[in-house]
């Protein structure tokens, strides 16, 4: 029995990321990672919304990263989770740890705190901004961990790691730093702050310079830099 996709059933997840994650979407696991979703969404509100869960992946083509952002869970609450990590659409207030990445932008590059909190900009300039885990139960953070989003956003990591060359990884956090053994730190750049949120932000996250790094580390590649300012 073939595990291949045609083109009709195989998932819509954006430019280039279908051909590195086939083996992915073909396994076991995840096929119980869908059935589970599938139940979750029958007994209770999931977010984000199904059409926003490869939201990152769309924006960002896989042969167009050059920064990856690694968050761990999806906002719980309503309308705040719409695919990309730390993000939120226009007209939802930016919460405390994306408050505090505009904090560090501004103290960084000068730059004025934005009127949205949506990172969509980011991502369509080749900044993957994903969760380990892609769903969560409304109001019950981490609900969908161990599930197997996290070993499939593991893969993505290492996709990239082993297809890609100077590409830059932001780990914030501890759970964040956790992934830094899937990447070959003799092809990438890692750069480590703690997390943004209002817990540890002011234990080294706000003062971390990762903003002008990152665009330092492009630049040296002969690379476009980042505009990180939101239109």
């Amino acid at each position: 029995m073939t595990h291949t996709q045609n083109a009709s059933t195989r998932p819509d997840i954006g430019e280039g990321w279908y051909e590195v994650l086939a083996e992915e979407f073909n396994s076991a696991y995840f096929g119980e990672l869908k059935a589970f979703l599938v139940a979750e969404r029958a007994a209770h509100t999931v977010y984000p919304r199904a059409r926003n869960i490869f939201a990152a992946f769309h924006h960002t083509p896989f042969s167009k990263v050059r920064v990856v952002l690694l968050g761990q869970d999806p906002y719980h609450g309503p309308g705040q989770a719409h695919g990309l990590c730390f993000s939120v659409p226009r007209g939802i207030p930016a919460p405390p740890s994306l408050q505090n990445m505009f904090a560090e932008l501004e103290r960084d590059i000068g730059m004025p705190r934005p009127a949205h909190g949506d990172l969509s900009s980011w991502a369509e300039q080749g900044v993957l901004l994903i969760n380990a885990t892609l769903t969560v139960r409304a109001g019950e953070a981490g609900s969908h961990q161990g599930k197997g989003w996290e070993r499939f956003t593991d893969a993505v990591i290492r996709a990239v790691s082993e297809q890609h060359t100077g590409v830059i990884f932001l780990l914030w956090g501890r759970y964040a730093q956790q992934k830094a053994t899937l990447v070959d730190t003799g092809r990438h750049y890692i750069l480590q702050a703690p997390h943004p949120s209002p817990l540890s932000a002011h234990r080294g996250f706000i003062g971390c310079g990762h903003f002008s790094k990152v665009n330092e580390l492009l630049t040296a590649q002969g690379k476009t830099s980042i505009d990180w300012s939101l239109p």
